[in-house]
């Protein structure tokens, strides 16, 4: 059963980035992450969140786009950024699979 809210070093963990890149991107990115916070003050995020951080660390890393050109094209066309995010993300489950198959053999 999928978790409705994720703490800061789960979405870390999942994202392999460092906590405080997280916080920067949400605060930079507060247009289209919005995560609430506990009595604490601590950052939840839901999986809409961590989508939206997938796709901007997909621009940031992969495409290699400055923080300002990853915001560009997030305003201009984020439903082709959010498929290539899925498909890089099948693609990476499949050669996890196919890993584990070869280290069976």
């Amino acid at each position: 059963m999928a978790k409705l809210i994720y703490t800061m070093g789960e979405v870390a963990a999942e994202l392999k980035e460092n906590a405080s890149a997280v916080r920067y991107w949400s605060n930079y990115f507060e247009k289209y992450i919005k995560p609430q916070r506990n009595a604490k003050g601590n950052r939840l995020y839901t999986p809409e969140d961590i989508e939206t951080l997938k796709q901007i660390q997909f621009l940031l890393k992969n495409q290699g786009l400055t923080l300002e050109g990853a915001a560009q094209r997030m305003a201009e066309d984020r439903r082709s950024v959010d498929k290539r995010v899925k498909a890089i993300g099948i693609l990476k489950g499949i050669r996890e699979e196919l890993v584990n198959v070869r280290k069976g053999l």
